[in-house]
């Protein structure tokens, strides 16, 4: 008897999300989903840097609103 004919929950769960995966891609050439991959263009900037800047320039506009309001 061979055991390598028995797949393993494991093997079974990765093999079905491997076919889910590769389903949309049937019958489609490279160039077709090379423009699908295309599509999605990735942020020049983390999400992260982007808070900081918003807080550097928002944040000081509303302390200088603040401080020549109360401070003249």
């Amino acid at each position: 008897m061979a055991s390598c004919d028995v797949q393993t929950p494991v093997q079974r769960r990765a093999n079905a999300k491997f076919a889910k995966e590769n389903e949309g891609r049937m019958g489609k050439s490279t160039e077709q989903l090379k423009k699908r991959s295309k599509e999605t263009p990735k942020s020049p900037i983390s999400p992260l840097w982007m808070v900081i800047l918003g807080f550097a320039i928002f944040g000081s506009l509303i302390f200088e609103l603040i401080s020549r309001f109360f401070f003249r």
